[in-house]
């Protein structure tokens, strides 16, 4: 069921269908609202976010429509997932449903007893957040953290993973701003010394906040977006269903909500197929929302082989692609990181 939807997607993006007979292989899902730290970066701080979890209602819901078809779930969106009293019981939920799940944190709860619970969770894969080597960067991006609590965290969850020769994939993870950006090569080797932790993740920074100026050139668009056509779409706390994460940051409107209209319909709704156009002939920019991205766009041998392989796989090999991609390594042409827009 899972490898034929892909199909469906795969034909759907190579042939610029505006509309799709099957579902997204991966989703955000804001389980939680509710954050503990204030970073210059987040976009909560242009868009306040209420103090409030997702409903069971709206989370069992949508496992019952995306079940036999999704692959991947990230349980995260602006707020930070160990606020959420349900965390395990959705990662086990998600378990239940064969869908793989992520969860990124900032660290601040991480200590020995939910470090325990994390490993004897089926969760597969955990993004630690660490956006500076100096505890001077670290806390102006993290307002509100501890810089040695937060490490110690980290180091004590990589050691208790590594003891208990665990499978659950560590991904520590560093957004390179203009403020961190020198910290790089100190940050990779202090992190790739790190027994448990399985991979570094030097990631570009997607959002507005910090470069206002930034956004794709219009040679950006000669392809079209593969959120559109696999996803991951953005499932906020409240139920509503956006294109992307990126979509809902730029005051884009949701195509729908869980439980009032079908996840197909959702999927298909005039807005969503209407970009698709856009994006198949090459005018993503003519979108409006889409001109304001900073998310980078991948060559389409990238999203070919993002649904050949299972999202499990996809998610794993992401970090490992951009660091090739980014170091030059693999041709830069593979990933498109949006460039300032002139004055």
């Amino acid at each position: 069921m899972r490898a034929w939807n892909r199909a469906k997607l795969l034909w759907g993006y190579w042939t610029r269908r505006a509309g799709l007979n099957a579902l997204p292989v991966e989703y955000i899902v804001e389980t939680t609202a509710k954050c503990n730290l204030y970073c210059p970066m987040c976009p909560r701080e242009t868009h306040p976010q209420p103090k409030a979890d997702m409903s069971e209602q709206v989370f069992q819901t949508l496992l019952g429509e995306a079940g036999a078809t999704a692959e991947h779930m990230m349980l995260i969106g602006l707020g930070e997932p160990f606020m959420d009293p349900k965390i395990f019981e959705r990662i086990e939920f998600c378990h239940q449903h064969s869908i793989s799940t992520l969860l990124s944190t900032n660290g601040t709860f991480l200590d020995e007893r939910y470090a325990a619970r994390v490993l004897d969770s089926p969760l597969e894969q955990i993004t630690l957040s660490f956006d500076g080597f100096r505890k001077e960067t670290f806390e102006f991006y993290r307002k509100g953290a501890k810089f040695e609590k937060v490490r110690d965290n980290f180091l004590r969850f990589a050691r208790l993973k590594h003891e208990r020769k665990s499978k659950l994939q560590i991904v520590v993870q560093m957004v390179k701003m203009e403020g961190n950006a020198a910290e790089v090569e100190d940050f990779l080797a202090f992190w790739r010394g790190v027994e448990g932790v399985d991979q570094l993740r030097i990631k570009e920074d997607e959002t507005n906040l910090m470069r206002p100026t930034a956004g794709h050139a219009a040679e950006d668009w000669k392809y079209p977006c593969h959120y559109l056509w696999r996803g991951p779409v953005y499932v906020k706390q409240n139920g509503d269903v956006y294109p992307c994460c990126q979509s809902y940051m730029l005051d884009g409107k949701p195509l729908g909500t869980i439980g009032e209209q079908p996840l197909t319909q959702i999927w298909n709704a005039p807005a969503m197929q209407e970009m698709r156009t856009l994006h198949g002939a090459g005018r993503g920019g003519d979108v409006d929302i889409c001109s304001r991205c900073c998310t980078t766009i991948p060559h389409p041998a990238l999203v070919t082989g993002s649904l050949i392989f299972h999202g499990k796989t996809v998610r794993r090999l992401i970090p490992l692609v951009e660091r090739l991609t980014y170091f030059s390594t693999l041709p830069g042409k593979l990933l498109r990181p949006p460039k300032r827009k002139p004055q």
